[in-house]
């Protein structure tokens, strides 16, 4: 398939694993120039990115450092697509409203939301300049919260609605947002027996009991 879009440039957050991986394997394909940006850099994402970048958007240094290594080494941008997200398994809480306390709150807030308006935030003038594009990759869960950790459906809710925001205010100067709800993807995050798509499954029950 040709997408008209070899020779563009994209950032990819949350590309180490999962929709990132993906989502930076078919823009390489299409013969975009791609910077991979994770915690964790793997052998799968420096074989399908011109450059990846180790950082923690979850904090606005980590997401500044991230966005400027990108701008410098493609000179602009055409494409962001904010796909970090989610949290970090081994302390997220599930249980309900009460269990959560503010750290998680704030975490899964900095991760799902604000990773991506410090992203944007560095990525529009050039945007603006290319009249190019942004892609959230926001959740199901922001129009159906579902058990799982308390916090997370209310942060992606707040991502679709600056989606919103953003496509209203740079549309009219020609740049595209749009948002995307996908559901629970087979990673290993999910298939895992003892991982966290089997705790989430749990708390279901407990819900339907």
């Amino acid at each position: 398939m040709d997408l008209a879009l070899s020779g563009k440039t994209a950032v990819v957050t949350g590309a180490g694993r999962g929709i990132g991986l993906a989502t930076a394997r078919a823009l390489a394909k299409e013969g975009v120039r791609v910077v991979g940006a994770a915690r964790t850099i793997t052998p799968e994402l420096e074989q399908v990115t011109l450059l990846s970048v180790a950082g923690d958007l979850s904090t606005p240094e980590g997401a500044r450092r991230v966005m400027e290594a990108a701008l410098t080494e493609l000179g602009g941008l055409d494409i962001l697509v904010n796909n970090v997200g989610a949290g970090d398994v081994d302390t997220l809480k599930l249980g309900g409203f009460l269990d959560a306390d503010d750290d998680q709150w704030r975490d899964l807030l900095d991760l799902n939301l604000f990773s991506a308006v410090w992203a944007s935030r560095a990525a529009l003038p050039s945007l603006i300049a290319r009249r190019g594009a942004i892609v959230n990759v926001s959740s199901i869960n922001a129009r159906v919260p579902a058990p799982g950790p308390v916090g997370y459906s209310e942060a992606k809710a707040a991502l679709t609605a600056l989606g919103k925001r953003l496509a209203e205010e740079f549309g009219p100067q020609g740049v595209r947002v749009n948002t995307i709800s996908p559901g629970p993807v087979g990673t290993g995050l999910w298939r895992d027996p003892d991982g966290f798509g089997s705790k989430v499954a749990e708390e279901r029950v407990k819900w339907c009991v």
